[in-house]
């Protein structure tokens, strides 16, 4: 507006009345009015011509005009009636800023004479603005290790651009059980804090989100908001925990190279490498766990790397150890306790303990042949074991006791018919599938004398002839014994009796006892003896011996050994005596007989 003026004014006129203003102020009083901010266009500030002792008449004759000093261009004078009014709306903090006193000084000039009149408008703050925090959100980081109650830590605090007490803040926190907001005035400097009430623990709550309330002292009053984010910075102060203190796992044995037994997981409520956990096993853990089972350092999984047998080891009994990298670090344990399940992977085992052979032929039902004992190293059904032989034997299997079968006689037996037996004994286990083991058994069985001998036939028959030379062999009888040794060792006998003339037949024949061969002692006399039959009897060297006779039935074949004999006339019984021929005898007529006796037979004894 004073540009505009001076624009239109010359370069003199202009300076006449810098001069004539400065004289003015020197001798002249001013007219002061107060106007709240904010107010409207065409609010009335003031009668300004009446306060200034000018009649409205005179003011447009005297060229009335009005010239703000460079704040703008706020106020405009109704010329008809000399009053002051709002032209456009005033903002103090624009106009002002933080200046305690806001005024808009305003010159008023007429001409007819010269006159300039000073006019200064005070602009009253109202409560216009709320409070403002320099940022919509204050994210603050504290080390949950390293707070202790009472610790303060400073805020950033809102401002007003009011003035007065519109600009007097105070401070209100949302509800939190750690911190309250405190502020203090120290040599008129306000510093806003945060004071901790309770200790902090990121692992319950990782990050406050407080809000902060600016409130002013206006009526009504304003408020402004600031989010305060408070990062917990945290401290290695958990170990790492696992879901359960004891693990119990069950593992097929034999389980393949790399297979996995169990992924461990540990948690650790800390954060970053605090919570960054590696797993091993504890330090005391036995070589042998160490030999069959291994776990990943960063995965936790256990996994085998050994050869697992049951029959060896069925618990395995493992502390894990988990351990995050914190300084210094902490550590939490668990116990895997690993039940290695039986799979069925050891055949049975056949044992001999005792063997009680060979069986004799005579050996009662029931006698025990051989103890055998089973075992197998599995277990559960897997090592339920059951026994058999083949069928149509005469043995049989009885359980005596606990892993333990007798092989016993259970139909009598007969050597010279079967002379050993090959028993085959299978053992198997009612595993799935099923295994089984073998053993045979050779049983043989032991002679008795329990066969006599006995010859091939019943009779022998054998012709000599007579007049035989005196020890000439005339036959041979054989005897045979299904049993062994002394049992089948035969010896022979002739069985006394007495021939003809009380004669015992020793003193016609012999019997060679080892083999058999029958002798003659003396020349058989066909005319004394025609049959000679006798026993022969074949006895074992058994005990008690057992023994066999044969009937040898001998005959006596006649030669012609013997002359005719002629016999005397009469000297047969009942012949008669010499007859006497008549003289008168003619040709033909019978003399008499001549008898003749041969001792021989059949052809021999035939006379002519």
């Amino acid at each position: 507006m004073a540009l505009l003026w001076r624009d239109s004014l010359g370069t003199g006129q202009l300076l006449r009345l810098v001069l004539l203003h400065t004289a003015w102020e020197v001798g002249s009083g001013q007219v002061r009015y107060s106007l709240p901010e904010e107010s409207k266009h065409g609010t009335f500030v003031g009668r300004l011509a009446q306060d200034l002792g000018l009649e409205v008449s005179e003011l447009l004759p005297r060229m009335f005009r009005m010239v703000s000093k460079g704040r703008g261009d706020y106020f405009e004078v109704n010329l008809q009636s000399g009053v002051l009014f709002v032209k456009s709306r005033i903002d103090r903090e624009e106009v002002c800023g933080q200046s305690p006193l806001c005024a808009i000084d305003l010159e008023v000039i007429v001409d007819k004479p010269l006159r300039i009149f000073h006019v200064e408008v005070e602009i009253q703050d109202i409560n216009d603005n709320a409070p403002v925090f320099p940022v919509n959100e204050q994210n603050l980081s504290i080390a949950e290790s390293l707070t202790v109650p009472g610790s303060r830590f400073p805020l950033e605090g809102a401002s007003d651009a009011d003035i007065g007490i519109n600009s007097l803040l105070t401070y209100k926190l949302s509800p939190s059980e750690n911190f309250i907001v405190e502020e203090k005035t120290k040599e008129k400097s306000k510093s806003l804090v945060l004071v901790l009430k309770k200790p902090l623990d990121r692992e319950d709550i990782p990050a406050h989100h407080l809000l902060l309330t600016a409130i002013d002292g206006g009526k009504p009053e304003l408020t402004g908001t600031v989010q305060l984010v408070i990062i917990v910075l945290d401290a290695n102060d958990n170990a790492p925990i696992f879901n359960q203190s004891v693990y119990q796992i069950k593992l097929l044995e034999n389980a393949a190279n790399g297979t996995l037994v169990i992924k461990l997981n540990a948690t650790d409520m800390d954060e970053g490498i605090n919570k960054n956990i590696s797993y091993s096993f504890t330090s005391h853990i036995p070589q042998n766990i160490r030999k069959v089972f291994r776990i990943e350092q960063n995965t936790g999984e256990i996994r085998v790397k050994g050869n697992i047998d049951f029959e060896d080891i069925n618990l395995f009994e493992i502390q894990v150890e988990a351990k995050d990298k914190g300084n210094p670090p902490l550590g939490g344990h668990c116990k895997v306790m690993i039940d290695i399940l039986d799979v069925n992977d050891n055949a049975p085992e056949l044992a001999l303990t005792s063997i009680f052979l060979p069986v004799p032929e005579d050996a009662p039902l029931g006698t025990v042949v051989a103890l055998i004992s089973v075992s197998d190293r599995d277990s559960g059904d897997n090592g339920k074991v059951t026994c058999s032989i083949p069928p149509d034997l005469p043995f049989q299997l009885v359980s005596t006791f606990k892993n333990y079968h007798s092989l016993v006689l259970a139909e009598a037996v007969d050597r010279e018919r079967v002379s050993e037996y090959k028993i085959l004994v299978t053992a198997r286990d009612e595993g799935a599938p099923s295994l089984s083991a073998s053993s045979s058994i050779l049983v043989p069985i032991a002679d008795v004398n329990d066969n006599a001998p006995a010859f091939p036939q019943p009779v022998y028959t054998v012709f000599v002839k007579e007049n035989n030379r005196p020890g000439a062999h005339l036959l041979s009888v054989s005897a045979s014994d299904p049993d062994l040794r002394e049992n089948a060792f035969v010896s022979y006998s002739v069985v006394e009796r007495s021939v003809g003339e009380q004669q015992p037949v020793s003193s016609y024949i012999s019997v060679h006892s080892e083999s058999g061969h029958i002798y003659g002692l003396q020349p058989f006399d066909y005319e004394e003896l025609q049959v000679l039959q006798f026993q022969v009897s074949a006895r074992d060297a058994g005990f008690p011996s057992l023994c066999g006779n044969v009937t040898v039935q001998l005959f006596v074949l006649d030669e012609n050994d013997n002359a005719p004999a002629v016999s005397p006339p009469g000297s047969g019984r009942g012949s008669p005596g010499p007859e006497l021929v008549p003289l008168s005898a003619g040709a033909g007529h019978v003399v008499g007989k001549v008898r003749a006796v041969d001792a021989d037979s059949g052809y021999n004894a035939w006379l002519r």
